[in-house]
């Protein structure tokens, strides 16, 4: 009798356990199919939960999660962040821009509230070496104060020495705000890297800190931004992170090659308001700085060969708070208005299909269509996902260029002769959806000009492709990347 009690209440415990768990699975496809995803992921998304009941619900736990119409920041703040800045980007559009520039401006304006600038003068670097003595100058220069943001910033001599500067601009009363990425820098987190800029009075704090359990849904949302604010007249964005690798190529390549842009003039406003938002909503106070003009820190660098000046640019965030998805829609925008070119420089190319099309109409539509890519990326994984688009890309005429002289990193698009954007925005899913984003976009043909050459430098150190020899690919290979793509929207 005791055995058959133990029998049955040990069933009816399993029995309100399944069934619990039965109504947990309910409950994650009904949140899928309300928020109105793309088609194809919500049915890829309710497949895994039906099917792989614990893995699928775990998997939907850390990548499935959606922050879309999320707010960074209230109105109320988001206008009196606009307001305390003394230097108001243009009422007007500036005059010479072609209709193309103008749809793109009114396109991010409307979308990611992206103002307009004009009289900014452009550093280009398309090296780590020359990029880093530049900054390192700059803030060694610093007079009011620092605000930074990195996805990655590492525990080696690199990083050591923007450390060390940090730590003497703060001892000399400079106001030092760092932001970093909790799983990007987690190896200089972890060994205490960051606690001795804390104990100078430097203000150091991780995106998206991780706790086990309760916060581990964050792991699908990472900051990916490069930016640097120097007294609010000298700023830096662009694709490259601190890391010894961009200097020497670290141990797997030679060379590490990415591109990062310098800012001086109205734009840097931009830059200050965009860190302002991530700061606040990061949970912090609002920042309100005046920008320092008197002895500013970047006036030497500024006087340097290779300065482009009088450009207009905007500068625009993107990330899984978007409603439209701000990166996304630029980069389809510019695009579809190519009449002679398109250059894109990607370390990983998965393209979501309205992109691939875009691209491909372009290309067949007799426009030259260009991509390089790394042929060996830092993730074999993701070399596998982009090679699988690849034949695609090919049967409609678009170049592909694999870069052989080691990673490229760089995040680069160029359209015809004037539009040019870079950033931290990769060609890829996750870049597109799920980071934390920044980019400026350039009209001017001298910046497109000097990116265009950068481009065909690196076509240089490039293999091209045939589909003849493409499709005779071992079948391994294939079998790799058509398995590495099925995963594409989650890597």
């Amino acid at each position: 009798m005791t055995h058959l009690l133990l029998w049955y209440s040990s069933a009816g415990l399993l029995w309100c356990l399944g069934a619990a768990y039965a109504a947990l699975v309910a409950a994650m496809i009904v949140s899928v199919l309300s928020e109105n995803r793309n088609p194809l992921k919500a049915i890829a998304w309710v497949t895994a939960l039906i099917l792989f009941p614990v893995g699928g619900a775990l998997l939907y736990y850390f990548f499935g999660r959606s922050l879309r119409n999320v707010r960074m920041i209230s109105r109320r703040n988001r206008r009196k962040l606009l307001n305390a800045d003394t230097r108001t980007p243009l009422a007007k559009v500036k005059e010479g821009l072609t209709h193309d520039d103008r749809r793109c401006i009114r396109l991010l304006y409307s979308v990611a509230d992206s103002q307009v600038y004009s009289a900014n003068d452009i550093r280009i670097f398309s090296d780590g070496q020359s990029h880093f003595e530049t900054l390192f100058e700059d803030l060694r220069n610093a007079r009011s104060f620092i605000n930074l943001q990195f996805y990655i910033i590492a525990n080696d001599e690199l990083g050591h020495q923007l450390r060390d500067i940090l730590i003497e601009r703060a001892a000399a009363g400079v106001k030092i705000r760092m932001i970093y990425d909790y799983i990007g820098s987690f190896d200089a987190r972890r060994r205490d890297f960051f606690m001795r800029m804390k104990d100078a009075g430097i203000e150091v704090h991780s995106f998206f800190r991780l706790r086990f359990p309760e916060k581990l849904n964050r792991l699908n949302w990472r900051n990916h931004r490069k930016v640097v604010v120097i007294d609010g007249t000298v700023g830096y964005i662009g694709g490259m992170n601190v890391a010894d690798r961009y200097i020497d190529g670290g141990r797997r390549f030679n060379r590490w090659r990415d591109t990062a842009v310098r800012i001086t003039g109205s734009a840097v406003a931009g830059l200050q308001y965009n860190f302002a938002v991530d700061w606040k909503f990061m949970g912090h106070e609002l920042l309100l700085e005046e920008p320092h003009i008197a002895g500013c820190a970047g006036s030497p660098s500024d006087k340097a060969p290779g300065v482009i000046n009088d450009v207009t640019v905007q500068l625009f965030t993107s990330g899984p708070t978007d409603r439209w998805g701000n990166a996304s829609m630029l980069f389809m925008r510019a695009i579809s208005q190519a009449e002679k070119r398109i250059f894109i420089q990607t370390p990983y190319f998965l393209p979501s299909d309205g992109l691939l099309t875009a691209l491909q109409c372009a290309a067949l539509s007799g426009i030259d269509v260009r991509i390089m890519m790394p042929r060996k990326s830092d993730s074999a994984l993701l070399t596998h996902a982009s090679f699988s688009y690849v034949e695609e890309c090919l049967l409609a005429g678009i170049k592909i260029l694999l870069y052989d002289g080691g990673m490229l990193h760089a995040k680069t698009l160029l359209i015809d002769d004037g539009f040019s954007t870079v950033g931290s925005v990769n060609f890829d899913f996750r870049s597109f959806e799920h980071n934390f984003e920044e980019n400026i976009v350039m009209y001017s043909r001298e910046v497109n000009s000097c990116l265009a050459g950068c481009f065909i430098k690196d076509s240089e150190l490039c293999t091209r492709p045939r589909i003849s020899e493409w499709t005779r690919r071992p079948r391994n290979m294939k079998i790799r990347q058509a398995l590495a793509r099925l995963l594409s929207p989650i890597l």
